[in-house]
């Protein structure tokens, strides 16, 4: 397996694991250091069903744009630039627009991103015009601004940078040998939300190849999707996806039968969970300390759902699920419901009662 690299001299993962992705020579390295993030374990989660279990949290919401995303953007980005691109365009949900904007900003390229309209939560949205990027919004949803971005990108000379640029693949794959190296081989279950499929396509591209160099091991994996929009599971598109978990509001996945053949390749399966249940498991997630987006918390109410209905037993297993996204992403389904801060005068005596009683 590929060493560890030390904080001090972490160049990104184009510099970690470049020489096992496929990207063209003419590729030029684009890095905000992404990458290298955590697995967090949940020890009191583990008692809570019964122990006699490993159970792990990897937070992707630590890379620098607060997303997964940026693990393929690097690679996407470097293999643009070095092709003499000027520009790069995507369609988002808002962590695809955020990170694309980011990476394009890096590269001194220009970023265009088509969102769908009032569908794009607050904090991804501010992100990409941040980093500098054109946003235009379209009255449809995300599949038909993915529709109009290949268009363009067909007749322009402009880069498509959504997860069918298969150097966006490349970038995500390396999530997995990330696990593989801190483990020293891969997890029992890898739990993750599906939305546009890209990234449980990744992931399963990134454990075969290191099993075929390493003997690493093959996890099983669940994908999990928002009830409201769960082709894979409901076995045909969904023309109008709702669901609050905003990252995967995807009624047609550009890498579905990639996704599908992943899940039965590797024995798990794909699900769909409620809202309720994943904001139940974000809550959870935040009683251990970490915030994450909705559907980021989507992996963790899947593998709840599978235990609670006996189809998994954790029993002496290790269990990573994915977090693809911090909470300041889409702050939204917190803020809106917010109690206001207690407010009360500068003073020593009613602090004391405030906290701790008359």
């Amino acid at each position: 397996m590929i060493n560890q690299q030390t904080e001090q001299n972490y160049q990104g993962i184009l510099n970690r694991y470049g020489q096992l992705l496929q990207l063209p020579a003419h590729s030029q390295r684009v890095t905000l250091l992404e990458g290298n993030t955590p697995l967090i374990p949940l020890p009191r989660f583990v008692d809570e069903l019964g122990g006699g279990f490993e159970f792990l949290i990897k937070y992707e919401g630590l890379n620098p744009t607060g997303s997964f995303k940026d693990r393929g953007m690097t690679a996407a980005i470097s293999e643009t630039l070095g092709a003499g691109s000027k520009a790069v365009i995507c369609a988002s949900t808002g962590n695809t627009a955020a990170s694309a904007a980011a990476y394009a900003a890096r590269a001194g390229l220009k970023a265009y991103v088509l969102i769908p309209q009032g569908k794009v939560a607050t904090g991804k949205l501010a992100g990409a015009v941040a980093y500098g990027a054109r946003v235009i919004q379209i009255e449809g949803s995300f599949d038909d601004a993915l529709t109009l971005v290949v268009r363009l990108s067909q007749n322009h000379p402009i880069a498509l940078v959504n997860s069918i640029n298969p150097y966006r693949l490349e970038g995500q794959k390396t999530a997995a040998f990330e696990i593989c190296d801190a483990l020293k081989k891969a997890p029992d279950w890898l739990c993750l939300p599906v939305g546009n499929a890209g990234n449980i396509t990744s992931y399963w591209m990134g454990f075969k190849q290191y099993n075929d160099l390493f003997g690493s091991g093959l996890p099983k994996i669940l994908g999990v999707q928002a009830a409201g929009a769960a082709p894979l599971v409901a076995g045909h598109p969904i023309d109008f996806p709702e669901t609050i978990a905003t990252a995967i509001r995807i009624g047609k996945p550009a890498r579905g039968e990639q996704a599908l053949q992943a899940a039965e390749e590797s024995h798990g399966k794909i699900i769909a969970v409620s809202d309720q249940e994943i904001l139940s498991a974000q809550k959870r997630l935040a009683q251990e300390g970490i915030w994450v987006e909705p559907a980021s918390a989507a992996g963790l109410a899947g593998f709840i759902r599978q235990v609670n209905a006996g189809h998994i037993d954790p029993k002496g297993k290790r269990i990573v699920t994915i977090c693809t996204g911090h909470g300041l992403k889409d702050p939204d389904t917190i803020s809106k419901n917010m109690p206001q801060p207690d407010l009360i005068p500068s003073d020593l005596h009613i602090l004391e009662k405030t906290i701790l009683g008359e």
